[in-house]
């Protein structure tokens, strides 16, 4: 069953956009395009197939944490706008 162009018109109202004519026409087609695609994958036996978070294994590649020297203070201050006794000058929020 083929979405409508009055079916695009309600959702796009929903979504509060404001569409020309050649974009509804547009967005109905493609939007029929997907929904063909996904009524094609439902035809697959997926019967043996786990249920997955990604479509490829993810792992986390975690390191250890090492100490290492940080930027020299005068070297991070180079390029303040504004400095003072060795700290940054930030305008006062309240």
């Amino acid at each position: 069953m083929a979405l409508t162009r009055e079916e695009v018109l309600h959702v796009a109202k929903l979504a509060r956009l404001n569409l020309e004519a050649e974009e509804v026409e547009l967005f109905t087609r493609q939007l029929n395009d997907i929904r063909a695609y996904v009524e094609k994958l439902q035809e697959l036996d997926t019967a043996g197939v786990k249920p997955m978070a990604h479509a490829v294994p993810v792992c986390n590649a975690f390191r250890d944490d090492e100490v290492t020297p940080g930027l020299p203070r005068d070297e991070a201050l180079d390029n303040a706008p504004s400095r003072e006794e060795g700290s940054f000058v930030v305008p006062r929020i309240i």
